[in-house]
């Protein structure tokens, strides 16, 4: 015997349904809790299944659903019992070939068992604990990233509203010295109520790795600009209360993505394939750690194919009698962070350098790719 079972994972719940062997369901499907007791049920049912079928233990089924589908599957690890994730895509296309349109969990957890006898299913290869860690830290970097660029942005809204000129004074705006002394001194008005040497002492204080000099040329200039500025008595309160509200938060994006870039480090280090990645121009230490991230275990993939497919950058084909299409997008079907970061890479290496102090030649950081990059454009590729 051969037995299977499928599992429609929805937000704290599963569906299950069982199979003894092909053509042969067991029992009614019924549904379970992500909880202690539901996972105690499900173990009960694998045991029961597993005597039925003469010893043989059963396999699981189950769609690839975000992460709901998490503490099933390591309840599963723990319990030593074979699983298999199923990209949606490919149920899907089963679930289609019925000419009966129905869809309940109850006949999706049903054809995940067929599924199973008809298909050439391959079972879940996990990744290392040391790459998972490394994929949860990137994936969390790369959200708080987003969210501190768009505070940033409204940021930068607000101080056209209240202090236009403050961009100019600093290298960055958004340097900590920088954002730290716009919070003590958000307005024009509060700048001109000070002394030149106060705001200097106050620039030195922030920024004790530059010399009093640098300070003091920075509060020359920051009179300057709140002496230029439109602004010189802001009737809204409510802008600057909002401006000193995003630059605390600004301050502490900054101060997260700092502790998760030190930890990735540290996790990434380990990691033979880290340094390996870095050799090549255009990548570095950011998009390196999540191309190895979300790859994960690369023995995972029998085949180069295989990993060029994950990622969704293979061509579609489309031929349909004597037509051909000319014009064949890339799939984007697999992994969308680690496409991305190879866009990126690529982005990055054709990007030219800096000039040679000798020569006025600019050289690309990747030579090689940059060639191949104008190669194509000069063929008539977008």
């Amino acid at each position: 015997m051969n037995p299977v079972i499928g599992l429609d994972v929805s937000k704290g719940e599963s569906q299950i349904q069982a199979f003894l062997d092909k053509g042969k369901p067991y029992r009614k499907s019924f549904s379970i809790k992500h909880d202690i007791k539901g996972l105690g049920n499900l173990l009960e049912f694998l045991h029961e299944v597993e005597k039925l079928a003469n010893g043989n233990q059963p396999t699981v089924v189950l769609e690839s659903t975000g992460h709901y589908h998490y503490p099933v599957t390591q309840f599963l690890e723990e319990q030593n019992y074979v699983y298999i994730i199923v990209n949606p895509l490919i149920s899907h296309r089963a679930k289609s070939s019925s000419l009966r349109k129905v869809k309940t969990d109850a006949i999706d957890a049903y054809h995940l068992c067929e599924l199973f006898y008809k298909e050439e299913l391959e079972p879940y290869k996990k990744r290392g604990i040391q790459l998972l860690n490394l994929r949860n830290l990137t994936r969390q970097q790369e959200s708080i990233a987003e969210i501190s660029a768009k505070a940033k942005l409204q940021l930068h809204s607000l101080l056209d509203q209240v202090f236009p000129e403050y961009r100019g004074v600093f290298g960055s705006l958004y340097s900590k010295v920088s954002l730290l002394t716009l919070l003590a001194f958000p307005t024009s008005e509060a700048v001109l109520s000070a002394s030149e040497r106060e705001l200097s002492e106050k620039i030195s204080e922030l920024c004790k790795s530059r010399s009093e000099i640098w300070a003091q040329e920075r509060a020359k200039k920051l009179k300057e600009a709140a002496l230029r500025n439109p602004f010189q008595n802001n009737l809204y309160q409510s802008n600057i209360f909002n401006l000193e509200m995003l630059v605390r938060l600004v301050l502490q994006y900054q101060e997260h993505l700092s502790k998760i870039a030190t930890e990735i480090d540290a996790l990434a280090k380990e990691v033979e394939e880290y340094h390996l990645l870095q050799s090549i121009p255009g990548i570095g230490e950011k998009i390196a750690a999540t191309i190895i991230s979300e790859i994960g275990e690369i023995n995972r993939f029998d085949s180069a194919k295989k990993l060029v497919a994950f990622a969704g950058v293979d061509p579609s084909v489309y031929s349909s009698g004597k037509f051909t299409a000319s014009v064949n997008r890339i799939t984007k079907r697999g992994s969308n962070r680690l496409r991305h970061a190879l866009y990126m890479a690529v982005q990055s290496g054709i990007r030219d350098s800096r000039k040679k102090k000798t020569t006025d030649e600019i050289i690309a950081r990747n030579k090689r790719l940059r060639e191949f990059y104008d190669k194509k454009r000069e063929e008539g590729k977008p």
